[in-house]
């Protein structure tokens, strides 16, 4: 593989064949996956997923029409393949009307834009009043960029080499301010797996690892909140 700056999006081109790859470099964001999914209501309508990357979050979805943004041809390919609705679009300029879904769903994405601000904008646009906005991201901390790369790059089903770029990290006051002024008042919970099932998964007992909430929000974290 090509050998990229941090953070470059033609990292995900070539890593396509990961996304959906049984035990692949993507593993991990499929557990993310589910546990975002536990933050969705029941209902339908339009969930508009944000960097839907290929389509991770489609198995959790069930009742909403399912539109996934995505700055990558490929990913949205295999997308498309898993029932989402692709367009390919910044999640900085949405090409959706104001007050359009349901639901918005920005995960593991935050960490990658380089405005905060205008991400939280547009996902806060395009939502209905009432309708919920479901975040993961990671924490623009010393733990956030320890577990995450010094750590999360060198274990197996951690995030490949060179994806993130921890300047990018996401500053959890700044996005609750950011939300709130849009209307969407956040509450946060940190994420971890299960080390139980983590340890399974490593010898080949388990297929898929469960997610924990924790207190500490200093890592990996999920936010979630209704729009007034």
């Amino acid at each position: 593989m090509r050998t990229l700056p941090r953070n470059d999006p033609r990292q995900y081109d070539d890593l396509v064949d990961e996304w959906w790859a049984p035990r692949g470099g993507f593993a991990m964001l499929h557990w993310i996956a589910a546990a975002r999914a536990t933050r969705i209501p029941a209902g339908t309508g339009l969930l508009v997923d944000l960097a839907c990357g290929g389509g991770l979050l489609a198995p959790h979805v069930n009742g909403y029409r399912h539109v996934g943004l995505d700055l990558s041809a490929p990913a949205l390919q295999q997308a498309r393949e898993h029932g989402v609705t692709p367009v390919r679009a910044d999640v900085l300029r949405l090409p959706l009307r104001d007050e359009v879904a349901d639901v918005v769903v920005a995960g593991e994405v935050l960490e990658h834009v380089t405005d905060l601000a205008a991400a939280v904008r547009e996902a806060c646009r395009v939502l209905r009043p009432g309708g919920t906005l479901v975040i993961d991201t990671i924490a623009d901390t010393w733990f956030g960029r320890f577990s995450s790369i010094t750590v999360g790059e060198r274990l197996p089903a951690g995030p490949p080499k060179r994806l993130h770029d921890p300047d990018l990290y996401v500053d959890r006051q700044e996005l609750r301010d950011l939300c709130a002024k849009e209307g969407v008042e956040l509450e946060l919970v940190g994420l971890r797996p299960s080390v139980p099932d983590y340890l399974l998964w490593l010898v080949g007992r388990r297929q898929d690892v469960r997610m924990r909430t924790t207190g500490s929000t200093a890592g990996l974290f999920q936010a979630w909140g209704t729009k007034r």
